[in-house]
């Protein structure tokens, strides 16, 4: 019986997956953090609390990860470590190898969540990299398997093709970028909303509603924007490498905003221009 061995362990609040795993319902983004400096950064976010520790192929940091991991001397079973697969990873053997890779430059036995980082224009690409994390977490390389930045068309595409779900799809969302229809597919296809950027890198910060009810509650705005993911039920993976701002983004358990305020923060979604990111359908057009 797999139990929520964050919560036991550490106290983490955390979620129940699909296939009966748990993840931290709040992770540590390392993105656009150096090899040189994600060390001290992630040291400072276990101390505060985190246990999950979100990174990928594409960020070009998974030895710093690694390296800082092993440095904290925590067991094993306490962490949840997520990595992402390079879109030129795509397809059942480049995916297959690209798990392995991972594994090497972060130097684990095991992830406990791989994720296919954005879908390609051609979907036997992106089906195949799927069916290469099935077999990835068929041979215990992997404990989870899931999606980032896909929409509904992929993801049916992945489980009609071989009959799994993803636990996860990660995509952009924040209170300019909410992806209110989106959210509801994923909940109820089963599988969690994990926020990135959910503080729209950076974008949200300022917006006056949140500062009043930040203003109101004796909070930052950044408590506020990740109080308000939570109460949706979302995981959050915010990103700092600043020390107070990295503890001060966890301390967010310990307080409750109101209907009317999840409300205020509701009526900021720009589905038109609030996204800061790249559209999914058209990424691999770009790059």
């Amino acid at each position: 019986m797999i139990t929520d061995r964050f919560v036991a362990a550490a106290g983490t609040p955390s979620v129940a997956l699909n296939d009966r795993d748990f993840i931290p319902q709040i992770g540590f983004g390392v993105w656009q953090i150096a090899n040189d400096e994600v060390g001290d950064a992630i040291a400072t976010a276990l101390d505060a609390g985190y246990r999950m520790i979100d990174t990928a192929q594409g960020y070009d940091n998974e030895a710093g990860v690694g390296l800082a991991l092993r440095n904290a001397e925590l067991p094993r079973s306490e962490l949840f470590v997520t990595s992402k697969l390079r879109t030129r990873a795509m397809g059942r053997e480049g995916a297959l190898a690209g798990v392995r890779a991972s594994l090497e430059t972060l130097g684990l036995d095991y992830l406990d969540l791989m994720l296919i980082h954005w879908p390609t224009l051609d979907p036997e690409r992106y089906v195949g990299a799927w069916q290469g994390l099935v077999e990835a977490r068929e041979e215990g390389l992997v404990r989870n398997i899931g999606v980032s930045n896909c929409l509904p068309h992929h993801i049916e595409r992945m489980i009609d093709e071989t009959g799994v779900v993803p636990v996860v799809d990660q995509i952009e969302t924040h209170p300019y970028f909410q992806q209110p229809e989106m959210v509801e597919y994923l909940r109820n296809r089963g599988i969690r909303h994990e926020a990135y950027s959910p503080l729209g890198s950076g974008t949200v910060l300022g917006d006056e509603v949140i500062a009043s009810i930040a203003g109101a509650r004796e909070r930052s705005p950044a408590q506020i924007i990740l109080r308000w993911h939570l109460q949706r039920g979302s995981i959050v993976i915010p990103k700092s490498v600043t020390p107070d701002r990295i503890r001060e983004n966890f301390e967010v358990f310990n307080f409750t905003l109101s209907e009317a305020e999840m409300a205020r923060i509701a009526g900021l979604d720009d589905p038109e221009h609030g996204r800061t990111g790249s559209d999914p359908d058209r990424f691999n057009d770009l790059y």
